[in-house]
Parts: C-alpha cells; sequence; structure tokens
C-alpha cells in the first residue's frame, strides 16, 4: 500500500504539471492566432504562473465555496469533530478544518493543498444517515485523501479545468466573431503561419475535453486507495462497507453538487435513475469507481 501511495504522489505531480503545461499550450494558441510574438508569449507565460499559483493557494475555498459549506460548529457537530480528532490522533495527522454542507443527500468530500492545508466537508445528511461506525468509516475515507495528497491535484481541477474551458471558449468566440488581430496580415501567404494557426484553433476546441479527461483520471483509481487505507486506519472494514451501501441505496442529489465539484465527492452526487443508477451519460463519464466494485474490493481484504 505504501508503494502505492508514493506511486500516487508522483502521478499527482505529473499531473499537476499536466494542467500548466494545457494551459500553456492554450495560451501560446491564442497568441498564435492574435498573433502577439514572444512578447505575447511572455505575458501568456505570466499569466499561466499566476493562474496556477493562485489555484494552488485558493482552490479549496473556490471548492467549499460552490458546494455552499459551512464551518462545522464544535458544539452543534460534537460528533463530527470528535470523530476526526480521534482519527488524527491515532494517524498522526493535522486536525483538518471541518465543514458542513445543509443537505439531506449523505455524501463528503476532502479538500486542500496538503495535509497542514485541508478540509473535509459533510453533508447533513450523512451525519444523520450514518451511525458512527459508518460516519468513522467515511471520515477515514476522506482523511486517506487528505495523507495520500490526492486533494491537491482533485481540487486544482476544480479551477484548472474551469479556467481552461472559459478561457478556450472566450478566444473560439473571438475568432468566430472576426477579430484575428494581425493574424490575419499576410498570414496567408506563411504556410507554417497557416498550419501552426490551424492547429491552435484545433487545441482551443479539444482543450476543455483534455482537461476533463485529465479530471475524470483523477477520481477512480484514488477511491480504491482511500477506501483501503480508510479501512486500515480503522481496522475496521464493516463500518465503511455498511457506509457504502447506504450510500448506494440512496437515490437523493446532492443539490450543490455539480460537475465542477463531482470528482471530490465520496460517491457520485449528480442525478441517478432508480433502476440503473447512474444515468447513461454520467456513466459514461464517471468520476467514480461502481460503488459495487469498492464494496467487493473491501470484503476481500
Amino acid at each position: 500500500m505504501y508503494e502505492q501511495i508514493a506511486a500516487n504522489k508522483r502521478r499527482t505531480a505529473l499531473l499537476v504539471l499536466g494542467f500548466v503545461v494545457l494551459l500553456v499550450a492554450v495560451g501560446a494558441a491564442i497568441n498564435l492566432l492574435l498573433a502577439g510574438g514572444w512578447i505575447g508569449f511572455v505575458v501568456v507565460v505570466l499569466i499561466v504562473a499566476v493562474s496556477s499559483f493562485l489555484s494552488y493557494r485558493n482552490s479549496d475555498r473556490v471548492a467549499l465555496s460552490l458546494s455552499r459549506a459551512v464551518p462545522a460548529d464544535p458544539v452543534e457537530y460534537a460528533r463530527f469533530h470528535n470523530l476526526v480528532e480521534g482519527l488524527c490522533i491515532a494517524s498522526g495527522m493535522p486536525k483538518p478544518r471541518l465543514f458542513v454542507v445543509v443537505d439531506d443527500a449523505p455524501n463528503a468530500f476532502a479538500t486542500g493543498r496538503d495535509p497542514k492545508h485541508a478540509a473535509i466537508a459533510v453533508t447533513t445528511g450523512l451525519l444523520t444517515t450514518m451511525n458512527r461506525v459508518e460516519l468513522e468509516g467515511v471520515l477515514a475515507h476522506e482523511l486517506s485523501h487528505i495523507r495520500n495528497y490526492d486533494i491537491l491535484v482533485m481540487t486544482i481541477a476544480v479551477t484548472m479545468v474551469g479556467i481552461t474551458a472559459v478561457v478556450s471558449d472566450m478566444l473560439l468566440r473571438f475568432v468566430f466573431w472576426g477579430g484575428r488581430g494581425r493574424s490575419d496580415d499576410g498570414g496567408g501567404n506563411n504556410p507554417l503561419a497557416a498550419i501552426l494557426a490551424v492547429f491552435g484553433l484545433v487545441l482551443l476546441v479539444f482543450a476543455p475535453i483534455i482537461a476533463t479527461l485529465m479530471k475524470y483520471a483523477v477520481s477512480r483509481n484514488r477511491e480504491y486507495l482511500a477506501d483501503a487505507s480508510g479501512v486500515q486506519m480503522t481496522r475496521y472494514p464493516p463500518g465503511l462497507i455498511a457506509a457504502l451501501e447506504k450510500l448506494r441505496d440512496d437515490r437523493t442529489v446532492v443539490r450543490t453538487s455539480s460537475k465542477a465539484t463531482a470528482h471530490l465527492w465520496i460517491e457520485e452526487p449528480l442525478e441517478v435513475d432508480d433502476e440503473r443508477g447512474p444515468n447513461r451519460l454520467n456513466h459514461m463519464f464517471a468520476t467514480h469507481p461502481p460503488i459495487e466494485d469498492r464494496i467487493r474490493a473491501l470484503r476481500e481484504m
């Protein structure tokens, strides 16, 4: 398991680098289509550097804000605080900030950039639906995401995918409205420039799709590892198994969830079909492995 965690950290670094490279490529395509030259490229690099830094520092706040999470009062949510404190003491982790999302659907997520700057948010539905051992299993799963550094790339993905999609959409609208900058002046006499411009345009079209696929690559395998790590933390597999079974059988939807933050939650928070589980489109691009497979894997431990 420790080898998996180490490999997970390496993949996290590569995925974060991949997001940065994609943003640079999108910026370079914009600069090419607007004929900005070397000065424009330097500006692009600076913008990407600043946006990447801000994403690194503030993505957790964005995720919590999008989910309408509020700080968990230590008195009102004493069981929540006590369970997290106990798990953190047992595993030698710093206690993350705790938040609550007022929603009847049982669910939870972790966010942040490292164990010292992390947060866990749970819905009020989770707190009322789960008994103590089940809630402990869910919280151990989320703490495992923090300890395994899954939260860094999962949280950054929220803003990086959004930035890529918005910038690409804005420039595509600009191009199709006829505003091509100086690239129209003599660009047709330079075949290489024309080819690069076409490549840049294609990149802008597909960049949001690439960024989204990178986001989907973040969560699936990490959920299995967080399940296993969480069980190792509580030393009681039946707790998390029972929690996952309740999540599987529940059909309520997290009202504040969206495709931007869906990969953060312990279980797919989007709309489900009563008979087929996640609807067909969501199943094709699901951010989580089937919950039955996760339960089966835990029972085999």
